[in-house]
């Protein structure tokens, strides 16, 4: 195709070569490898397909959809997928330096160990005069992608052009992006932890409650109010030194405390305390526990017993509380980000003479949570934003969403 227009194919075309790609992936006899450099597949669909290890080089992919697709290793050196619909693709390890993406939707993508980097690409015309590849696409057009949600982890975008690209929610654990251009780049509630954003282009980049722990980032360049909520190396309340005992014999006093009614033991507070990554509370039984105002960012819960708990505008992000008891619990203001709350029961907690305590989950941030199979019975998620949050499966018998936000929530049909 060098030096020549790219061929245009037909659906029927495209969903010939899929299909001969799907054998040679299967090892089924007669399997070709999907060999499409520079050609023009604008518009149309790849969805739901296999194209691991395809290769696109220089091709355009312009407003194609490509939902749900796995591209897996595949070579996408210098293609034009601006406005491609890439929502829920794999795209791990993928060859994607110098490809255009402005526009394009990688919500809820997986590109662990993608390459972004800068990558140029050039062929001879008719007259031997060399030609960058998408030579027309304009240079503002050369970013600004949208990958909220998305999982970046160790991906490489060193010297990427990143202007005002959406990186909102997104998992950037170890992602390289040295020298990288994040000019009003969207980072807000992006996880960064151990990433390397050194030599960074930052003004006006957005890190409000991103997580920043073990980043190699020069903050000097990034205004205060664009990093409020953020978390850093530095601890944001009393550490796991100031609890007074170790967290076993504190346990082991609350469960005292609910075995008699509060006459023996003590209650856990943990209220403004800073425990990420510290402790696990896995399995363990924290009935009516206090941490309002806590930060247990990604501290375990599954399979806890939280009923009528007080976790207030605690920061519960990348929290685990898969099949986790919190009925009746107070979680108004908090942060379930990226949660897992899986199979968790959220349904009314009934007491003693019939008296209820419905679970009140108002305005908490749940975007991209994980609740399938959860019981939500009469939870109160008013003004919450559940936004790409996954709720198959769950029971919303009475639930309240008024004012709730669930742009991109995946729901039962």
């Amino acid at each position: 195709m060098t030096g020549k227009k790219p061929v245009h194919l037909s659906q029927a075309e495209l969903d010939a070569i899929v299909k001969k790609h799907a054998w040679f992936v299967s090892g089924r006899q007669g399997g070709v490898r999907a060999h499409l450099p520079h050609f023009d597949l604008s518009n149309l669909s790849l969805a739901n397909q296999d194209l691991s290890n395809a290769d696109f080089t220089g091709s355009s992919l312009y407003q194609a959809n490509l939902e749900s697709s796995k591209l897996d290793y595949a070579i996408l050196y210098c293609t034009d997928l601006r406005y491609a619909n890439l929502h829920n693709a794999s795209l791990i390890r993928a060859d994607l330096r110098g490809a255009s993406l402005r526009g394009a939707i990688l919500v809820g993508c997986n590109m662990t160990g993608a390459d972004l980097r800068e990558g140029s690409l050039a062929s001879a015309d008719d007259s031997g005069n060399l030609k960058a590849a998408h030579a027309n696409i304009p240079v503002a057009d050369r970013g600004g992608a949208n990958l909220s949600g998305a999982n970046l982890s160790n991906a490489r975008l060193s010297g990427a052009v990143a202007v005002n690209t959406n990186f909102s929610d997104a998992t950037m654990k170890g992602t390289k992006l040295g020298r990288a251009n994040l000019q009003g780049a969207n980072l807000s509630g992006a996880n960064l932890q151990n990433a390397d954003l050194s030599e960074c282009g930052l003004d006006n980049a957005n890190l409000r409650d991103a997580v920043l722990v073990g980043a190699a980032i020069n903050l000097s360049q990034v205004s205060r109010e664009h990093l409020e909520g953020a978390l850093t190396q530095t601890p944001a309340g009393l550490s796991i030194k100031d609890l007074g005992a170790p967290i076993d014999r504190l346990l082991r006093l609350h469960r005292e405390w609910v075995a008699t009614g509060g006459q023996k033991g003590k209650q856990l507070d943990i209220s403004e305390f800073d425990l990420r990554g510290n402790v696990s509370f896995a399995g363990t039984c924290l009935t009516m526990m206090r941490g309002t105002d806590a930060i247990l960012y990604e501290v375990n819960f599954s399979g806890a017993e939280l009923q009528s708990a007080d976790l207030r505008n605690a920061d519960l992000r990348n929290t685990s509380f898969k099949s986790a008891d919190m009925r009746g619990s107070q979680f108004a203001g908090a942060k379930f980000n990226n949660a897992n709350l899986k199979k968790a029961r959220l349904e009314p907690l009934v007491l003693p003479g019939l008296r209820v305590l419905k679970t009140n989950m108002s305005r908490t941030m749940m975007r991209y949570a994980d609740l399938s199979g959860a019981n939500l019975q009469q939870v109160d998620f008013r003004d919450a934003d559940l936004g790409y949050a996954d709720m198959r499966g769950t029971n919303l018998t009475g639930t309240d969403l008024t004012g709730a936000n669930l742009e991109g929530a995946r729901l039962d049909s």
